[in-house]
Formats: structure tokens, C-alpha cells, sequence
């Protein structure tokens, strides 16, 4: 078991702080601001089962999922064409890089993945998994958020005596769009701070960082 926590200390550690946040954080706190608008409308105040249902909860979870998948994305797909002299978060400019090494070589190594043995489409398909799988949970993320959000949008419209919409209707509103953005430029701005502030800030032992006594105008870890 000690051995098992420390070698998967980062994923069970960012995955218990997800949870909390989630669960305990937003849920509860989440369920407190719904009921106190319930009560200001005269709406029935519901439970925890009830409000995780509810298109106020969806909303909110599934909006910050989709700029967050969005996010990773992106980076991915921009760090492995794009370059940035002196920061950590780029692929050496003027040096061969692991990451370009053409799996095909690699297809008779017993210990390479299983579509590098295979080759041919599947093999097509592995060499962008990765940002093909935040991709399709940025897509998922962003239907939900449309959804969620065209439910609690047709429940105020309700209590306002004012006509529902459907979930396209839903995204085609400036609030759906305002919801996603502001999320969005926020993202953007959090990962051009990383690529910049990496070129001269440091934390020793972290992967994110060039080792504390790197030149500034290295690039690369």
C-alpha cells in the first residue's frame, strides 16, 4: 500500500481535492444559494438529491469543465507545433525532441504501447489521443453546460411569466455565451502565464520548472 501511495501520490491527491471541492464545497454551498433564491421567488427549497438534478448544479459544474478541457486541448495541440524560447512549457526550439521520434520505428519493441505494435489507423489515431480525448470531453462539457443552462434560463423564465426555450434556442443567447467566455479568456490567460512566468521563475522539483540553476534562455525542461 506505501508503495502503491507514493507512486500515484499526484493523481489520488488532485483527484481527493476534486472531490472535496466538488461534493462537499460546491454541492453544499451550491444547495444554500439555490434554496435562498427558491425562497426569494417563492419556489419550493429542495434537498441535495433534488438540487443535483437540477439544472443550477449541472450548470455550474459542467461550465468550469468545459473551459478546463478546453484549455488542455489546446495547449496540447499549440505546444506540439508552436515554440517559446526560455520557457519550460516548450519543446526545444534548435534540438531534436523525444516527443517528435516517429513511433513506427518502435513497432517490434516488446515493451511499446499496443497501437505502436499495431500500426495503421490505430496507430494514426493513438499519436493524438491525447488531445483528441480532451476534445471530446470539452464537447461533452459544453453540450451539458448548454443543457444545464437552458434548464435553470426556462425556470426563471417560468417564474417571470416569460417564454421557455429550447437547448439550441438556450445557445444562441448572450448568457450562454457570456457563461462560456468568461471562463475561457480566463484559461487562456492562466496557461500564457505559465509559458511566460516559466522562462524566469523556478520550483525546484517540480516537472513544470527548468532546473533552478537553468539560463533563462533555455527552453525546455
Amino acid at each position: 500500500m506505501k508503495r502503491f501511495l507514493r507512486e500515484n501520490g499526484l493523481s489520488l491527491v488532485l483527484f481527493w481535492l476534486f472531490f472535496v471541492t466538488l461534493i462537499v464545497g460546491q454541492s453544499f454551498s451550491g444547495l444554500k444559494q439555490y434554496n435562498e433564491e427558491q425562497e426569494e421567488h417563492g419556489g419550493e427549497q429542495v434537498q441535495m438529491g433534488e438540487y443535483l438534478q437540477t439544472g443550477h448544479f449541472l450548470e455550474a459544474t459542467a461550465e468550469n469543465w468545459e473551459s478546463e478541457f478546453l484549455q488542455m486541448f489546446l495547449y496540447i495541440l499549440l505546444t506540439a507545433y508552436l515554440y517559446q524560447k526560455g520557457s519550460s512549457e516548450s519543446r526545444k526550439i534548435d534540438e531534436e525532441n523525444p516527443q517528435d521520434r516517429d513511433p513506427r520505428k518502435s513497432k517490434d519493441n516488446p515493451d511499446a504501447p499496443w497501437p505502436v505494435r499495431k500500426g495503421g489507423l490505430v496507430l494514426k489515431l493513438y499519436e493524438s489521443s491525447l488531445a483528441l480525448a480532451f476534445l471530446l470531453l470539452f464537447l461533452l462539457a459544453f453540450w451539458l453546460h448548454a443543457v444545464g443552462g437552458h434548464w435553470e434560463y426556462n425556470e426563471e423564465q417560468l417564474q417571470h411569466g416569460q417564454t421557455t426555450v429550447t437547448v439550441l434556442g438556450y445557445m444562441g443567447t448572450s448568457r450562454f455565451w457570456f457563461e462560456s467566455l468568461q471562463n475561457w479568456q480566463s484559461e487562456f490567460l492562466a496557461i500564457w502565464a505559465m509559458v511566460v512566468f516559466s522562462i524566469w521563475l523556478r520550483q525546484r522539483r517540480s516537472p513544470e520548472s527548468k532546473p533552478v540553476d537553468s539560463p533563462h534562455s533555455e527552453t525546455g525542461t
